[in-house]
């Protein structure tokens, strides 16, 4: 495995931007060189340490759904790959930055919608059906707990918020204000779909997907691409089959160990308020962090 990879630093690409994890820059002016930092990011806060090995996770485990889902799959939707090595549009000095944890894609226009599925109640969608038996204008029925498996899985979408700010869930019918009825309701359905065969696929490896998210775009004739990464344990819930419990929050394979983590975790004496500087991680936690998303992609792929 290659040396942690805190932020890359291509002179060859213009950089486009920096998320929480991925630092994208242009090819030309219809690709993008996606790279997948070892960055974590906890409360929409940028941690000050990486997590070794975790670009590159998380590009095998997208680029492992991308494949069961996309073209030469179950062919549920356009995808953004464009199938050329990320290697070919970098410098040979660079291509150790990029090796095992980059994607070459197509550059498309974003829709400013997060297409959230849950399959469970958990997180946010908990807290929201205690108080309205709901979950973004969703009614939900009597009786579920936390961790429930809901009677069919259902579409929560959010806002894209700007970078250091928090998504803002919404209804359905609030998507369709912002991008009209036709692509509205083409997301719905899609990402359900995407949600439903993902779910099955992870069950027979002993994985639940509680939650999910998806990113798409339009390319220039107007087709609808899923795009970014795709069900990585940054992404979705993930919680192991063989200990799951409802009316309890299931062990994940994700960063909850490191959230938990931090809400007990302090900066200078004073308990950690979720802004910016994060407290500086040490390291066992960033070794057990690490070890969570192993296990997920062992699980899943082997």
């Amino acid at each position: 495995m290659n040396a942690a990879l805190h932020t890359s630093a291509l002179t060859s690409l213009p950089l486009l931007a920096r998320g929480k994890v991925r630092d994208n820059y242009a090819v030309g002016d219809d690709r993008i060189l996606m790279v997948a930092s070892d960055r974590i990011s906890a409360f929409d806060v940028i941690m000050g340490e990486p997590i070794p090995g975790k670009g590159e996770l998380l590009t095998k485990m997208a680029l492992f759904w991308f494949d069961k889902l996309g073209p030469n799959g179950l062919a549920i939707c356009p995808i953004h790959l464009t199938g050329d090595a990320p290697e070919s549009v970098v410098t040979p000095a660079e291509v150790p930055q990029v090796t095992g944890r980059s994607m070459l894609v197509k550059r498309l226009q974003p829709i400013p919608v997060e297409a959230v599925v849950r399959g469970y109640l958990a997180g946010s969608g908990w807290q929201e059906y205690q108080a309205s038996r709901s979950v973004c204008g969703v009614p939900l029925p009597e009786g579920l707990i936390n961790a429930s498996k809901l009677p069919a899985p259902i579409y929560t979408p959010a806002a894209k918020a700007a970078m250091g700010e928090h998504d803002e869930n919404i209804t359905f019918e609030r998507t369709v204000e912002m991008i009209g009825l036709d692509l509205a309701t083409r997301i719905r359905d899609i990402s359900i779909r995407l949600y439903s065969a993902a779910a099955e696929i992870a069950l027979t490896k002993g994985i639940i997907i509680a939650d999910t998210k998806f990113e798409f775009g339009l390319d220039t004739d107007g087709t609808l691409v899923l795009m970014d990464e795709v069900l990585t344990p940054d992404s979705s819930r993930y919680w192991p089959a063989d200990s799951y419990a409802p009316g309890s929050n299931p062990p994940s394979f994700d960063k909850q160990f490191l959230r938990d983590w931090l809400d007990t975790a302090s900066n200078g004496g004073v308990r950690w308020d979720k802004t910016a500087p994060a407290p500086h991680l040490p390291n066992d936690v960033i070794a057990k962090t690490a070890a969570k998303y192993q296990e997920a992609l062992t699980r899943l792929v082997g």
